[in-house]
């Protein structure tokens, strides 16, 4: 019966149907991403201690100068585990960059960096959101463990965004955030 099967065109265009259809999903979601790892090993700011300043004390030009952490958070997990620490660094230049520290998640298809207006929600509520309303993309991810640098475009206001996002752009959603805090 199934040798007879086979002889019919039309279980070849099944067959062939079928199998298209299978490879494209497989390259769409490229699951083999699950299980593969790519460390980064950026050399980040290195940020001075301050001692806590009298009340009413400003800081002196080198203190001014000096590379700063305006803003940092630490991550939370949205579609997939994700651990580790974001900053925002104003650089003595001052210029800007954001800092991945300790970046832990999984690997995925089309993950991006992107800086956003939007808070970060625990859970499935936050997975979708960081698309909703102003967002800039930093670049595409480095690696999913490491530590990371990405440079802020001169027209980017740090202060401007309340949240980083890794984004898999290819699903629309949000493999983990962090809120950023001064």
């Amino acid at each position: 019966m199934i040798q007879r099967l086979f002889t019919r065109p039309a279980a070849w265009a099944v067959i062939a149907v079928f199998g298209i259809g299978g490879a494209g999903a497989f390259s769409w979601f490229q699951p083999w991403r699950l299980f593969t790892d790519t460390v980064v090993t950026d050399t980040l700011a290195s940020v001075p201690s301050r001692a806590p300043q009298p009340a009413g004390t400003l800081p002196g030009p080198a203190e001014v100068a000096a590379t700063t952490v305006i803003a940092q958070g630490s991550f939370v997990t949205h579609e997939h585990d994700t651990s580790g620490a974001a900053r925002v660094v104003r650089n003595a230049d001052g210029s800007h960059q954001l800092e991945l520290v300790g970046l832990d998640t999984s690997d995925g298809p089309d993950l991006r960096v992107w800086l956003s207006d939007q808070r970060v929600r625990a859970g499935t509520a936050g997975w979708r959101v960081f698309d909703d309303g102003r967002h800039v993309e930093l670049g595409k991810l480095k690696g999913n463990h490491g530590d990371q640098v990405y440079r802020l475009a001169a027209d980017v206001d740090p202060s401007a965004f309340r949240s980083v996002s890794i984004w898999c752009k290819r699903f629309s959603v949000s493999f983990g955030a962090a809120e950023l805090k001064p």
